[in-house]
């Protein structure tokens, strides 16, 4: 009997070890099937993320540093992404057009090159490439995903281009809960082929990584459904997009109300760059001071009567590139409304109003040194004429957060100051 229970011990030890090994496994298999779906999840999101910087950066023939860590590829004009369009690929791009009549550089604004922290080291790059801010990964990876990465958010509400009470058209639904916030001046009920005015440059305060603040000028022509053409230029905070919060030259273009076409910058193929020494959505410096010294820019957006295609100067007479005109449907044509003024996107964070500023944050009657403005309103006729902007109306859809106020004198010509601080302490009854 003994030598049976002795030979019986070695079963009875692989048995339990059998038993301890399958209860050691058994979570570790749940574990690691539940885990396997995330992981793939995000694997997914890399790899696009990978795919989409693989289009965007372009091979450059000289990297500079800028201060502030942005990477500027130097890359060959003919090779930069608007060329990846089917429309535009072998191409190069045009010669710079005519000016508009009437146009005389500004001698206060800034020339274009002394605006841009990456050109402070005095590097630029060559004569036959242009300068792009690199997109990094994590700039990528910030948005919501790769197909919206360089987009703004899908129009909600906005003036009618196309209205003749020219007011807010409140039938359209937001496809998401940021709700864009305007005060703008503007001019409808023309044909447009340009505008042109001077924007004193701040750095606001964005309290949500998904919200941004802008100053702009729009080139607008269609109605606010889907068929919304639109030409936009100015500066803006957008942590999302940039990943800090410093104030940004940029551009943008959409041909559908900001839903599956355009972007900013140079993020799609679009605008065409044509300049050597200045790069798109990179941080600008100096900016204006409360009571100190106020700086401004200077844009010109007209449509080149020659060859229908939109180009855009910085400062004093830098042209920076154009925008193709087979790009639009009715900005093919002419715009039938140009607006100027400051955009935030209000997120509401906890249920409320968001706290981010417009402008420098301060409303428009606190004036100068103190509120944003724009000055100098022009826009471009039909004779490709810079004229004086004709009955500018002014509009702040939520005037509690962010308010604007209008004027004309002889140095300024038409002109306002805008902004606002969003929600605060001292405006939380009248701003919601």
């Amino acid at each position: 009997m003994a030598a049976s229970h002795h030979r019986s011990l070695p079963v009875l030890v692989v048995i339990l070890s059998l038993l301890l090994l399958a209860a050691a496994v058994g979570p570790a298999v749940s574990e690691a099937n539940s885990t396997v779906f995330w992981p793939e999840k995000e694997m997914r999101k890399y790899r696009r993320a990978r795919a989409h910087l693989k289009r965007l950066n372009k091979p450059p023939v000289k990297t500079i540093e800028s201060p502030d860590g942005d990477l500027i590829d130097c890359v060959l004009s003919h090779l930069q992404p608007a060329f990846d369009h089917p429309k535009l690929k072998g191409s190069r791009p045009l010669d710079p057009p005519e000016r508009p009549r009437g146009h005389a550089p500004d001698g206060t604004a800034t020339t274009g090159h002394d605006f841009q922290l990456w050109r402070t080291s005095g590097e630029s790059c060559p004569e036959g490439s242009v300068p792009i801010r690199r997109t990094k990964e994590e700039d990528i990876l910030r948005a919501s995903s790769a197909k919206r990465f360089g987009r703004k958010p899908i129009a909600t509400t906005r003036l009618d281009s196309e209205s003749d009470d020219h007011e807010f058209d409140h039938s359209l639904v937001p496809c998401d809960s940021h709700d864009r916030q305007h005060a703008v001046g503007y001019v409808v009920g023309d044909q447009y082929y340009g505008a042109k005015a001077s924007i004193n440059v701040w750095a606001p305060k964005v309290t949500s990584p998904s919200e941004f603040s802008l100053s702009q000028i729009w080139i607008i022509s269609g109605s606010f459904g889907t068929d919304l053409n639109t030409i936009e230029a100015g500066w803006q905070v957008s942590p999302q997009l940039y990943g800090d919060t410093s104030p940004r030259f940029f551009t943008y273009w959409t041909s559908d109300a900001y839903q599956a076409t355009g972007c900013y910058n140079l993020l799609c193929s679009g605008f065409i760059q044509t300049n050597n020494m200045i790069a798109i959505g990179v941080a600008i410096s100096p900016v204006s001071k409360p009571t100190g010294g106020q700086f401004d820019i200077s844009l010109l957006v007209w449509k080149d009567p020659n060859h229908g295609n939109w180009w855009l100067e910085l400062g004093s007479g830098t042209l920076v590139g154009y925008w193709p005109s087979f790009l639009f449907s009715h900005l093919s044509e002419h715009a039938s409304m140009v607006q100027f003024g400051g955009e935030v996107v209000n997120s509401r964070p906890m249920g409320e109003h968001t706290s981010t500023q417009m402008g420098s944050g301060r409303f428009a009657s606190e004036g100068f040194g103190q509120a944003s403005y724009f000055r100098n309103l022009q826009v471009v006729d039909w004779d490709n004429s810079l004229v004086p902007v004709p009955n500018l109306r002014v509009l702040a859809d939520h005037p509690g957060c962010y308010n604007i106020q209008g004027g004309i004198n002889a140095v300024w010509g038409n002109y306002f100051y805008y902004g606002g601080p969003g929600r605060d302490d001292n405006n939380d009854d009248s701003c919601t």
